[in-house]
């Protein structure tokens, strides 16, 4: 969240250099936002699943 305006920022001066400008659109920062964030909920969901389905004896015993 803070680092997207930054981001932003230097892209934008960067781009500035080309011969072609193109201009960042705010909905290329939201997609991958959004992405990362779908990614971090479905490996924490997948593991707090794994772990809640598992067998506690089976744990217990390797510690």
């Amino acid at each position: 969240l803070i680092a997207s305006p930054i981001a932003y920022y230097l892209m934008d001066g960067w781009l500035q250099d080309f011969a072609y400008k193109i201009k960042i659109s705010w909905w290329v920062f939201a997609l991958t936002g959004g992405l990362a964030m779908i990614i971090t909920l479905l490996t924490i969901g997948f593991q707090s699943v794994k772990s809640a389905m598992a067998n506690p004896i089976k744990s217990l015993r390797t510690e």
